[in-house]
C-alpha cells in the first residue's frame, strides 16, 4: 500500500481578530483557508485537492467557542463549538434536543471532539448532519466581513454542494436559534453504510409543536439531507400535516410526500431508488416517534 502523501508547505497564523481575519482573506484570497476543527480541511490538503499558502486559525476568536442559552432571546453557538460540546451542553440537550442528537450522530466519539458545527454548515455538505436539524429549527448564521456583521436565515445559505452564500472576505462566526415553541418535540434519524462513523445516506430532521392556526392543532417540519443538491424543507408533506389529523394515515401520506420531494442520485453508496424508499421509511418513522412525544406532552 502507499503511503499518503503528506501536507504541503504553509504558512500558519492564529488569528486574534475578526478584522485580522477579513484582511488576512482580503490579502490572499483562494491563498487563505480558515480552519476552525480542521478535521475536513486538513485531510483535503493530504490528499492534494486544496493547497493554501496561509492556514487561518480560527477558533481562539472571542466567543467563537461559547455556547449561550437565555431564557425568551434563545441559544446561541460560537462556530468552532465541537460537535461534543453542543452535544453534551445541558441548555442544548433541555431545550433543542434535536440538534443535540443531530451533532451526537457525526462521525466518531474522537472525531466529534475537533469537528466543529461551523466547519460542518460551511463545507456545504448535502450529508452534512447538523444542516437538516438547523433548518428544522429555523437557525440563523452570523456572518462578519468587511461590511460588519449580518444575519443569514440557514435555509439561504446553501446555494449548492460547497457553495454557500458567504461573500468575499466574510466568515462564519455563531448560529442563533429562537425560543422555541412551548411543548415542542423533535427526533433527527440517520442511514449510513454502517451505525457509527459513516457519512449520512439519507437523513431526515423532524420537529413538530401545536399550532391552534391549523387544522390540525400541529405544525411539523421535515428537513432532508443527502437526497438533493442542497439540504431541503420538505414543504408538501409539511402541508399535509398541517391540515390533516394526526395519525398513521396521515403520517403515512406525509412520508410519501416527502420521498416523492427527494432527488438523490445513484452513487457508490446507494441507488436513487434505495434512497427515496429510506427518505419515507425514515420521515414515517420520525413522525411516529415525534408525535409520540407530543401526545405524551398533552396528556
Amino acid at each position: 500500500m502507499l503511503a499518503r502523501p503528506g501536507l504541503p508547505s504553509f504558512d500558519y497564523i492564529r488569528a486574534s481578530t475578526a478584522q485580522e481575519v477579513v484582511r488576512l482573506l482580503k490579502e490572499h484570497g483562494e491563498g487563505a483557508r480558515l480552519m476552525m476543527g480542521g478535521t475536513d480541511l486538513l485531510v483535503r490538503m493530504r490528499q492534494g485537492d486544496v493547497r493554501p499558502k496561509i492556514v487561518v486559525d480560527v477558533k481562539h476568536l472571542p466567543g467563537m467557542s461559547e455556547i449561550l442559552y437565555e431564557e425568551g432571546a434563545g441559544l446561541t453557538i460560537g462556530a468552532a463549538a465541537t460537535m461534543n460540546q453542543v452535544a453534551k451542553h445541558p441548555a442544548v440537550r433541555a431545550h433543542y434536543p434535536l440538534l443535540a442528537e443531530a451533532a451526537n450522530s457525526v462521525a466518531s466519539y474522537q472525531v466529534r471532539n475537533r469537528a466543529t458545527v461551523g466547519g460542518n454548515l460551511c463545507n456545504a455538505s448535502p450529508c452534512a448532519d447538523t444542516t437538516p436539524a438547523i433548518l428544522a429549527l429555523e437557525g440563523r448564521l452570523v456572518l462578519y466581513g468587511p461590511n460588519g456583521e449580518r444575519e443569514l436565515p440557514a435555509k439561504e445559505f446553501f446555494l449548492g454542494p460547497g457553495q454557500t452564500a458567504l461573500q468575499p472576505g466574510e466568515f462564519l462566526t455563531a448560529m442563533r436559534f429562537p425560543q422555541l415553541p412551548s411543548g415542542s418535540a423533535g427526533k433527527y434519524l440517520k442511514l449510513g453504510r454502517s451505525k457509527a462513523g459513516d457519512l449520512s445516506l439519507v437523513g431526515v430532521a423532524i420537529f413538530g409543536f401545536p399550532d391552534e392556526t391549523t387544522s390540525s392543532g400541529y405544525r411539523f417540519r421535515i428537513v432532508l439531507g443527502s437526497v438533493a443538491p442542497v439540504v431541503l424543507r420538505a414543504l408538501e408533506a409539511e402541508q399535509v400535516l398541517a391540515s390533516q389529523p394526526p395519525g398513521d394515515e396521515t403520517f403515512a401520506l406525509a412520508a410519501q410526500r416527502a420521498m416523492e420531494a427527494a432527488t438523490p442520485i445513484d452513487d457508490v453508496r446507494g441507488s436513487a431508488v434505495y434512497q427515496k424508499a429510506m427518505v419515507r421509511t425514515l420521515t414515517l418513522r420520525g413522525l411516529r416517534d415525534v408525535w409520540e412525544q407530543l401526545a405524551g406532552r398533552k396528556e
